[in-house]
C-alpha cells in the first residue's frame, strides 16, 4: 500500500522515465462546461486498481494523482492490486460497503455491481463531447446495457495479438502470421520441430488465458451466448475449436497449463518461446532491457488468425473504473476521474507506457505514441473491436460472472490435458454458464 508523496512521485518518475521521451501530443478537443461537482467538505479518496505491467503506468499514474491531490487539496491515496487479486477485493468492497471510495477494476465488474455503483454518466457525457465521443469498447463496458446510463467508465485497455520472433518465423518457412487455423497450426508445429516452440496461456490468468480462450472459441464461430443472453456455448463451432485445440497444444511449452498473466512474458524473454499472445508489455519489458534488446529488434506483433471470424477476435482487457455508493465524497471521486481523463494527465500517460492500455477516447488516436513505432500499429485501435467479454450478449452480471469464474479457460484447459473431450468439456462449460444465466 502506498500514500501518495511528492517525494516518492518524483524518484520513482526519475528511474522509470529515463527511457525515450515524446513530446506531448496535440490531442483534438473541445470546450466544453464540465460538470459541476464541488467537493465534499473533508474529502480524501482511497483508490485501489491493478498493478502495473510496465513500470511508466505506476509512475506516471502517481504522478498525475499528485497533481489533482495538489490542485484540489484532497488527498489521495492508490493501493495497486495484482491482477488475480482485484476482482476478490473488489467483492470484498461491493458486500461490505466499505474500503476504497473508486476501484478501478475489470470490463464487466460495474455490471455485475449495478445496485452498488454510483452513476457516472455526468462525467462520460463530459469527456465523450470533449474528446471526440467514446470508442465502441468503452461504451459497451461502461453503459448498461440497452441503456445510456453509464455505470463504469473504462479508463483503458489491451488486446493480446500474436507477439513473435521475426527470424523464428522466417525459420519455420512464414513471412507472417497467417490467418487461418490450417496455417497457424504448421507454423506452430514447424517451430515446435525447430527447437523455437509457441506457449499460449491455459491457466486462470485474467488476461492471457481468458484471452486465449476466446480468441479460439470466436476464432471457429462460437459464442457464450447468443445476442438475446441465451446460452450458446455448447456448439458443434465450439467442438471444433476444442478439437484444434487437441491438435495445437503438443506445439507449446511444457507448463502452459498452470500459466498466470506474467509466465509468458518471462518465458519469451528468457527465449523458451519464440511465438505467444500478449500486451504491449511483453515488447516495452525487453526493448528498455540492454540484456534483451536483441530480442525487441526482433519481434514483431500482428493479430492473432482471424479463422472463420470477420475481423481479428481479439479479447480486450478493459480497466474500468466503479464509484462505490458507500464512499462519503462521490463528487470528489468523479472529479478526480475525470481529471485522470484530461489530455494533460491522459496523453503523458499513454506515451509513457507506449500505449499499454490504449484510449478509450477518440481523441487520443491522434497520440504520437501510435506514431512512434510501427510496431505499435496493431494496438492503436484496441478499444473498437468488435468482440467483447461475453459475446455475443449483453454485458451484464453474468457475463462477468463468467469470466470471474474462468469458465471458457477451464474448458480449453480440460481437453489440452487430456481430462475432458471437446464434447464433454462443451457440456460442461455450458453447465457452468447457465447457473449464471438464469
Amino acid at each position: 500500500m502506498h500514500d501518495l508523496t511528492r517525494r516518492a512521485t518524483l524518484a520513482l518518475g526519475a528511474a522509470a522515465l529515463a527511457g525515450p521521451a515524446f513530446a506531448q501530443s496535440a490531442i483534438p478537443r473541445r470546450d466544453v462546461t464540465p460538470p459541476r461537482l464541488p467537493p465534499e467538505p473533508g474529502a480524501n479518496l482511497r483508490i485501489i486498481r491493478p498493478s502495473r505491467f510496465v513500470e511508466p503506468d505506476e509512475v506516471i499514474f502517481r504522478r498525475n494523482a499528485q497533481a489533482f491531490q495538489d490542485r484540489y487539496n484532497i488527498p489521495v491515496r492508490i493501493d495497486f492490486v495484482g491482477w488475480e487479486d482485484i476482482r476478490p477485493q473488489t467483492a470484498v468492497v461491493a458486500n461490505t460497503g466499505t474500503g476504497p471510495d473508486v476501484v478501478i477494476g475489470w470490463g464487466d465488474d460495474p455490471h455485475i455491481y449495478a445496485d452498488k455503483v454510483v452513476e457516472v454518466s455526468d462525467i462520460a457525457e463530459y469527456l465523450g463531447q470533449r474528446y471526440g465521443g467514446w470508442t465502441f469498447l468503452a461504451e459497451k463496458y461502461g453503459k448498461k446495457d440497452r441503456s445510456q446510463t453509464w455505470l463504469g467508465l473504462p479508463i483503458g485497455g489491451n488486446i493480446g495479438p500474436a507477439n513473435y520472433r521475426i527470424s523464428a518465423i522466417r525459420e519455420a518457412g512464414f513471412d507472417g502470421m497467417p490467418e487461418d487455423h490450417a496455417g497457424f497450426l504448421k507454423l506452430c508445429q514447424a517451430l515446435r520441430q525447430a527447437g523455437k516452440p509457441p506457449g499460449f496461456a491455459l491457466g486462470n490468468a485474467v488476461g492471457d488465458g481468458n484471452g486465449f480462450a476466446q480468441w479460439l472459441i470466436w476464432s471457429h464461430g462460437g459464442m457464450l451466448v447468443d445476442e438475446e443472453g441465451k446460452v450458446a456455448i455448447n456448439s458443434r463451432e465450439t467442438v471444433a475449436a476444442l478439437t484444434y485445440l487437441k491438435e495445437l497444444f503438443p506445439t507449446f511449452i511444457t507448463g502452459t497449463l498452470s500459466w498466470s498473466d506474467i509466465s509468458n512474458n518471462r518465458a519469451f524473454s528468457s527465449q523458451d518461446i519464440w511465438l505467444t499472445a500478449n500486451g504491449i508489455s511483453l515488447y516495452f519489458s525487453v526493448k528498455n532491457d540492454p540484456n534483451t534488446r536483441a530480442i525487441a529488434d526482433d519481434m514483431n506483433h500482428a493479430p492473432m488468425p482471424k479463422g472463420l471470424a470477420a475481423a481479428p477476435p481479439h479479447s480486450t482487457t478493459v480497466m474500468n473504473a466503479m464509484v462505490f455508493r458507500h464512499t462519503r465524497y462521490p463528487n470528489a471521486a468523479k472529479a478526480f476521474l475525470a481529471f485522470m481523463m484530461e489530455a494533460e494527465q491522459y496523453d503523458p500517460w499513454l506515451l509513457g507506457c507506449l500505449g499499454y492500455w490504449a484510449h478509450p477516447l477518440n481523441a487520443y488516436r491522434q497520440s504520437g505514441v501510435w506514431s512512434s513505432d510501427p510496431k505499435l500499429a496493431v494496438f492503436a485501435d484496441t478499444m473498437n473491436t468488435p468482440f467483447w467479454s461475453g459475446y455475443r450478449g449483453p454485458i451484464s452480471l453474468a457475463s462477468g460472472a463468467v469470466a470471474a469464474d474462468y469458465v471458457l479457460i477451464q474448458m480449453c484447459a480440460s481437453v489440452a490435458s487430456g481430462q475432458a473431450t471437446p464434447e464433454a468439456a462443451a457440456r460442461e462449460a455450458e453447465r457452468r454458464a447457465r447457473r449464471h444465466y438464469r
